[in-house]
């Protein structure tokens, strides 16, 4: 039985249009059962919509402050849809730690940059003003700590002394793309394990593969 899958988003998701396109493969062990937006006008809607998934538009607005009461109707959501696993998409909203604990390990979120390196807004612009030479993406599973979690997937690009946040951004979207259905595809087979603060990836070993920044001449 595939794992059903709730997408959370708040703008353009294209994170979300990923892992649609990944869960259409016949041998991808989770399917998308819903894609849930705190914004009415979130361009993902329309994107979800088009590729047959159901969405369903929770505002933020009216409950203000009060978290928990957006999270009893999104929990109300969760479960009418049979939602086993979460991916966050570039949504906007922080959660309660008891929402966040009752989802532990079911959770998944993705940050453009190498956590714990970065973390909150503007990574991009953090990365460049630290002078890093590479940069990247991070999937991680969600803890009440914003942009925390035991680490399930990265991925890296190298930065270039003229980049701007927007080129490096441009790059590290490639890669989100890549590692978010993957990371997703470990959770819903059953090969990830929780570790304390630690993931661990069942039958994972050592790439040979490098990367090196800046390039020897």
């Amino acid at each position: 039985m595939k794992r059903r899958v709730a997408i959370l988003i708040s703008g353009r998701g294209s994170n979300m249009a990923a892992l649609i396109e990944a869960a259409k493969a016949p041998d991808f062990p989770a399917e998308i059962a819903v894609v849930v937006s705190n914004r009415a006008g979130a361009a993902g809607l329309e994107r979800a919509a088009a590729s047959g998934v159901p969405t369903v538009v929770i505002e933020s607005k009216p409950f203000g402050k009060d978290r928990a009461g957006f999270e009893a109707v999104l929990q109300q959501v969760l479960d009418e849809k049979r939602v086993e696993l979460i991916c966050l998409g570039g949504f906007m909203r922080l959660f309660t730690p008891e929402f966040a604990q009752a989802w532990y390990g079911r959770m998944l979120n993705i940050h453009p940059s190498l956590l714990p390196c970065f973390p909150g807004l503007d990574p991009h612009g953090q990365a460049l003003r630290a002078g890093v030479k590479l940069s990247g993406a991070t999937v991680h599973f969600v803890i009440p700590e914003t942009d925390a979690g035991p680490i399930v997937m990265q991925g890296a690009v190298t930065v270039a002394d003229d980049d701007t946040p927007e080129t490096l951004a441009a790059r590290v979207i490639t890669i989100e793309h890549r590692i978010y259905p993957e990371a997703l595809r470990l959770l819903a087979s059953g090969r990830l394990r929780l570790d304390g603060d630690l993931c661990r990836t069942l039958g994972s070993a050592a790439s040979d593969s490098t990367l090196i920044a800046p390039a020897a001449s």
